[in-house]
């Protein structure tokens, strides 16, 4: 198989080549994000001199520069302090590699003649931006693609991995890529993976039989315009770029907001955090990528999926009940991605059912809050501790760090006194208190 005069599989492995050394720049964005707290600081951080070992924190070496292989090489330690390093940022590297193989397999295929071939991110009916061509070749449309969902796939590497030790989701993982999805995706138009609405037009005649026969002829006219079965490929070839800008900031606004309104959920029911906020930037990043109906097959289907087990996995364990959801929702989304011909028909059958979706998330929300709320109850009725049945008078370590620093104003308290600039006492407000205290 050819591509453009190279063999196929000689693009694979420059493809990994490059994923590897992008994975480099991965691992030092997931090790320096968490130091700021601001977007910008935390981009001005990466750009810093770089150091594999976090002891001596000398200059890599020749081989030490070579992903994967270079910790290999050195014996997996630091070759000024033989300090033995961790093989996390190996196995990112790792990682980026395979996936930025994988997803180029899965999305952009080429025939024995060399001709491009549909991909596995496809669907007959619903069709991606292959099927219109404006300007630049199929090619060149689904080559753009691969580099935006890898982009995505980036942000979803280091938001795993920050989230996986800290259970944090820095801005400076998701940010940047929401705030590029948007306008890259009007300016090109087409790299969308599924348009802005599909329906099956069999649901939408059933829905007009039931209207009519349940409701009266007034409410059943009022109802009728979100009945009809609406078709978007016209206003997608007409307006390729505008259909673009929709995709994205409607994905943007159902991932973020279907994870707001279940962490407010849990908030009102469970008196805690139920999801961080990073999540709900995660999913906003995602969803402006996608589209809203991937990014919602992902928070509803694939990643509760994938939690579960290991929730449960870890509760027998560790007897932890709190895990990070980050990295599930980041899983879900690239296997979606990579199991696309299986995973997608299966979620699509759900998305198929049009304005019927409306409905069926409030009645879902409705039943979700209602279930929390029943096994608060069951837990006060069993005996079982629950975070809502604290006493908020319990004095705890941080109460009394509080009142400890409270009472001791000065940091000499109870130790020799020593000399030190004047303005530091000054810009705490006790310089005066101290001159008093001292005689002077």
């Amino acid at each position: 198989m050819i591509a453009g005069g190279i063999l196929y599989w000689l693009v694979l492995i420059g493809l990994g080549i490059f994923g590897a050394y992008t994975g480099r720049l991965l691992t030092i964005c997931s090790d320096r994000f968490p130091e700021q707290d601001r977007l910008l600081q935390q981009w001005n951080g990466v750009f810093k001199p770089w150091h594999v070992c976090p002891g001596c924190r000398t200059r890599p070496s020749l081989t030490e520069r070579l992903p994967v292989v270079g910790w290999l090489l050195n014996g997996r330690r630091c070759h000024a302090c033989r300090r033995r390093l961790s093989i996390r940022y190996s196995f990112i590297e790792a990682v980026t590699a395979i996936l930025f193989v994988l997803v180029y397999y899965c999305e952009i295929r080429f025939d024995a003649q060399g001709s491009l071939s549909n991909g596995l991110v496809s669907d007959e009916r619903v069709s991606g931006p292959e099927a219109i061509t404006t300007l630049w070749s199929d090619g060149t449309w689904l080559h753009l693609r691969y580099a935006f969902h890898m982009l995505m796939i980036c942000g979803l590497i280091v938001a795993t991995e920050i989230d996986r030790r800290l259970r944090i989701i820095p801005d400076g993982c998701t940010v940047p890529i929401m705030i590029l999805a948007v306008p890259f995706s009007f300016l090109f138009g087409q790299l969308y993976t599924v348009p802005i609405w599909f329906q099956d037009a069999s649901t939408a005649k059933t829905l007009q039989e039931w209207s009519r026969l349940a409701l009266e002829p007034w409410q059943f006219r009022l109802v009728q315009p979100l009945l009809i079965p609406w078709d978007a490929t016209p206003f997608l070839r007409a307006s390729p770029h505008w259909h673009g800008l929709l995709v994205s900031v409607v994905g943007m606004i159902a991932g973020a907001g279907s994870v707001w309104v279940v962490r407010q959920i849990g908030f009102l029911s469970l008196k805690q955090e139920a999801m961080g906020f990073g999540d709900v930037v995660l999913m906003g990043m995602v969803g402006s990528v996608l589209g809203w109906q991937p990014v919602l097959a992902v928070f509803v289907i694939g990643a509760p999926v994938l939690a579960m087990f290991f929730a449960l996995f870890n509760w027998i364990v560790h007897r932890d009940n709190e895990i990070p959801y980050g990295p599930f929702l980041s899983a879900a989304t690239i296997l979606l991605l990579l199991t696309w011909p299986w995973s997608w028909p299966f979620a699509k059958r759900f998305l198929d059912m049009g304005p019927l979706l409306l409905p069926l998330a409030l009645i879902g929300a409705f039943l979700m809050g209602a279930s929390l709320y029943a096994i608060q109850l069951l837990k006060r009725a069993f005996g079982f501790s629950s975070v809502d049945l604290q006493d908020p008078h319990d004095w705890n370590s941080a109460d009394h760090l509080a009142y400890y620093n409270s009472e001791r104003p000065d940091e000499q308290t109870g130790q020799w006194p020593k000399e030190q600039w004047p303005g530091c006492r000054a810009g705490r407000g006790l310089r005066n208190f101290h001159d008093w205290k001292n005689h002077r």
